[in-house]
This record gives structure tokens, C-alpha cells and sequence, in this order.
């Protein structure tokens, strides 16, 4: 289910809920928020960039299978080959 960040439309008018922003996480189908849950003022959807990460598993996969090597810290200067 995606998740929406909401803010007030007017910060002077608004709670610190909604002028601080707050996140909704609401179906496809749900419609859009229009006032603040908690002090009815005017809210709107703020557009958010998609989070992306890599898999750390994946990123290790391919280091491996590129002939490269890592080292886990296993006290304070030591360090232990994991492949």
C-alpha cells in the first residue's frame, strides 16, 4: 500500500501535526485527504521521490562474483575474510 505525505496548506491556520507534515498510507482506490484528521484545516499531498535502496545481499553477490573480497570486523584492528 503506497504511502502519502500530507501537509497544511496554511502553517498559521494549523495544528503541529499538519504543519509539520505527516504520512497517510491509504490504497489506490481510497480518495486523497482534503482536511487534517485532528484540526479539520485544509491539507495537501506532497509530492515524495520513490525510495530506492540496493539489496546488500545482491550487492555482495556481485562483489563476490567479480573476484573481490570482504573483510568483517570482528574486534578492534582485527578483521576476519568473509570470501
Amino acid at each position: 500500500m503506497p504511502v502519502y505525505v500530507y501537509e497544511a496548506q496554511c502553517p498559521e491556520h494549523s495544528c503541529g501535526r499538519c504543519r509539520g507534515g505527516f504520512e497517510v498510507s491509504q490504497s489506490l482506490s481510497e480518495e486523497r485527504l482534503k482536511v487534517c484528521p485532528e484540526c479539520s484545516s485544509p491539507i495537501i499531498r506532497v509530492i515524495q521521490a520513490p525510495a530506492l535502496g540496493h539489496s546488500q545481499t545482491d550487492l555482495h553477490y556481485r562483489a563476490k562474483r567479480a573476484g573481490f573480497h570482504t573483510l568483517k570486523r570482528i574486534g578492534k584492528g582485527e578483521y576476519e575474510k568473509m570470501y
